[in-house]
């Protein structure tokens, strides 16, 4: 039981390492701001 267990938590963890690497690969500073939102023009 234990080791089922264990398997199934590291598949959550490879899933979501998958998850964050997919989402944030090549961006330094995580997610880009949307471009259609105006800027503040103070």
């Amino acid at each position: 039981m234990g080791l089922i267990l264990l398997e199934a938590l590291l598949a959550l963890v490879i899933l979501l390492g998958i998850v964050w690497w997919t989402m944030f690969q090549g961006r330094s500073k995580g997610e880009l701001p949307p471009q259609d939102e105006p800027r503040d023009p103070h």
